[in-house]
């Protein structure tokens, strides 16, 4: 049986604004972007969550729910100094980390000696160390697998350690709601109540077809998880998919010839971003737009190595057709393939899609 860490620091950012300014505490306080530069909230504390602000709101939008909401910009060096940091006291008790972000990440102990072996009591140094060492808070799990540690580690925010035994598992996911699985959003949510599914043991009641029927590949992975299964390894090494470079305006861009007036800037800021990936190919590039209304779309084509600026000139003149209103945002992108000759027809099969693409 694993044993399974999985570690997320309350609040991140907003945690370490609060640390190294004392006069934030205890205040609604966010890290995000200038409301007046329509920028967007990253993370805010449970002060400001309890007016309703939450990560990917529009500042200005939480600004209007909590008036005296305090918005600090991002330090990232600072964040990322902190998170090497934590990382360095998760070493000290294993050696398999897969990093999920600067702020998260799960933790393999089941071959660890430290505590006799112990994975709650590892969890428990773990989280006094960070506390004591960096002036923050984190929350973990622990689980005998992936699923559940990160089930656990949401389970008593912030500050909580919560622990599932492979004796608990049972009890436990039978009474899970639906909406506690990583995954589930809202929206898929919405379409399980339509079935009557709320919990777990409502997804056990179905088969794995009737799953797969109403949700795809993410089918197989609801009719495991309803069961406490999940096979996952935890992984030293994440191999990234795509990198991408976007702007929000200011002010709205209206008009196709604005908009390919911008690209030549993001093009070159992609550029730059790639070349610490000298050793990655990519496969594809891509073209995100979103309108004024926040509707989106996104274009790709295949392209093995090379950024022309006139294919991303064409694929934002097929985007804006789409759209076919001023803009907010606009982004260029690649797509990482996978190794030589791995996947080539899948990978064909992705792109002819793309013909068909409706645009939503």
């Amino acid at each position: 049986m694993r044993k399974i860490i999985h570690c997320d620091c309350d609040c991140f950012y907003a945690s370490v604004e609060a640390r190294d300014n004392p006069a934030l505490r205890g205040r609604p306080l966010a890290v995000g972007g200038d409301a007046a530069r329509r920028g967007v909230i990253a993370t805010c504390n449970y002060e400001a969550r309890a007016f309703g602000v939450h990560s990917a709101m529009a500042t200005a939008t939480a600004l209007r729910r909590c008036p005296d909401l305090v918005v600090v910009a991002p330090n990232m060096d600072k964040y990322r100094e902190v998170a090497l940091h934590i990382r360095s006291i998760f070493a000290q008790f294993s050696e398999i980390i897969e990093p999920l972000s600067l702020d998260e990440a799960y933790l393999d102990v089941s071959g660890s000696t430290a505590f006799q072996g112990s994975a709650t009591r590892i969890a428990q140094a773990i989280r006094q160390q960070v506390s004591s060492e960096l002036g923050i808070t984190i929350s973990a799990g622990v689980a005998p697998n992936k699923f559940l540690a990160k089930v656990a580690s949401d389970w008593n925010k912030p500050d909580g350690l919560t622990v599932i035994t492979p004796a608990q598992v049972d009890d436990f996911v039978l009474s899970l709601p639906v909406g506690k699985i990583h995954g589930v959003g809202k929206v898929m949510a919405q379409r399980m109540a339509a079935l009557d599914i709320y919990t777990c043991a409502d997804l056990r009641q179905r088969s794995m077809a009737e799953l797969q029927r109403h949700f795809g590949k993410f089918g197989q992975q609801l009719y495991d998880y309803a069961r406490g299964i999940d096979h996952r390894d935890v992984k030293t090494h994440r191999q990234r998919k795509s990198l991408s470079v976007e702007n929000t305006y200011a002010e709205d861009i209206d008009g196709v010839e604005l908009a390919l007036a911008a690209l030549p800037a993001l093009l070159e800021e992609l550029k730059r971003r790639l070349a610490k990936h000298s050793g990655e190919t990519f496969t594809g590039v891509f073209v995100k737009l979103k309108a004024a209304d926040f509707r989106q779309t996104t274009i790709e084509r295949r392209c093995d190595g090379f950024l022309e600026l006139d294919l991303f000139e064409t694929l934002l003149s097929e985007a804006w057709l789409r759209m076919e209103s001023s803009l907010r945002l606009i982004g260029v992108g690649v797509r990482f393939g996978r190794k030589q000759n791995e996947g080539v027809a899948e990978r064909r099969a992705e792109y002819q899609l793309e013909l068909f693409d409706p645009g939503i």
